[in-house]
């Protein structure tokens, strides 16, 4: 059996559209029709080789999804075929089975436990999730990462409370969920900042109290004179290591929290200077939201199902498989909150 997929030959090059061999699948494993990607600033850094050297050339790409099982490996008790699933590389229960190997004329095109820019993908057990049919397949693959990785960042790794004061560093796709869960939790005020005025407008829709265009004003100067003794906590989404820096300095001593969830370029640091972590403040850095799949997608589901966590601002048109790289192109350029493909062709 075969797949369409786009693969990444090498680095500052398009994805290549082939067709490869899908391999028998091994213990533990599961073979989804894929409906539907999300594309993250992930697969930018990668394609740009901003991660640095990448041993795996060439491999398939695609970490949020959803789509439909088609067949389980040995042993596979979290899913049966025929049902829809969420594709997710945050590991849940289930076989952590080792990444896939592709054939493609003769040539091995590696993947790892998850892929999702492909018709057809094999996945490790425990990065999938059951989709109930009350959300569809092109709302559920943003349960993979964005959904996650930004509700996340704030209720588990930013440990919120109602009342708190928090800024979020860039609202892009999972700067744009870190603003719904700051809503979620009851935050005040809650403060986006962005280079960007289509997305500050869109989380002012979404529930941000206040919004800071980071090229035209000081951001720290803004957000003391919004919340003088300094924030309750600070998330970052935006990659950038200034960002990171302002999101320390902009929450409050003593127990002031800043979460890093944005990945900087291979080879870039922060400068942190130790009075900022003396004087009571927090540096986190945050695995994806640091969400148990099996407990907190549920969550989100279940928010969806009521109408507490809704994105309608997120819907738009999707790409084809075919115009991946336009996607890809179209959010590094910021034309595009959180670029959707619907894979079938």
């Amino acid at each position: 059996m075969k797949t369409l997929a786009a693969i990444l030959v090498e680095t500052k090059n398009p994805l290549v559209l082939e067709e490869l061999e899908i391999p028998k699948l091994a213990p533990g494993q599961v073979l989804v029709e894929v409906a539907y990607s999300g594309v993250c600033h992930t697969q930018i850094l990668e394609c740009n080789g901003y991660r640095g050297a990448d041993p795996f050339l060439p491999h398939c790409l695609g970490h949020e999804g959803s789509g439909t099982v088609c067949e389980i490996g040995v042993g596979v008790r979290k899913v049966k075929v025929g049902q829809r699933v969420i594709l997710s590389w945050i590991k849940g229960s289930g076989a952590d089975v080792p990444g896939t190997i592709y054939s493609w004329n003769g040539k091995n095109v590696n993947a790892g436990g998850l892929t999702t820019f492909s018709q057809y993908s094999v996945v490790s057990e425990n990065r999938l999730t059951v989709l109930p049919d009350s959300i569809s397949l092109s709302d559920g693959a943003f349960l993979g990462c964005a959904v996650p990785t930004g509700v996340g960042a704030v209720v588990n790794t930013g440990t919120i409370r109602p009342g708190n004061s928090i800024a979020v560093f860039g609202v892009g796709g999972v700067g744009s969920f870190a603003i719904a869960g700051a809503c979620l939790s009851g935050c005040s005020p809650i403060i986006a900042l962005d280079v960007r005025e289509e997305r500050l407008r869109i989380a002012k829709s979404i529930g941000a109290t206040h919004c800071i265009d980071v090229l035209q004003e000081s951001p720290l100067d803004q957000i003391r004179e919004i919340v003088p003794g300094g924030l309750d906590v600070a998330v970052e989404c935006s990659g950038q290591t200034s960002a990171m820096e302002m999101a320390l300095a902009s929450v409050r001593a003593q127990g002031g929290i800043a979460v890093i969830v944005g990945n900087a370029r291979h080879g870039q640091h922060i400068e942190v200077n130790p009075k900022e972590l003396n004087c009571g403040k927090q540096l986190r850095g945050t695995w994806g939201g640091d969400n148990i799949p099996d407990h907190d997608f549920q969550r989100y589901i279940h928010m969806i199902d009521a109408g507490t966590l809704a994105f309608d601002w997120l819907r738009s048109e999707p790409y084809s498989l075919m115009s991946v790289n336009q996607a890809m192109w179209d959010l590094e350029q910021g034309m595009s909150l959180r670029p959707l493909i619907k894979i079938a062709v």
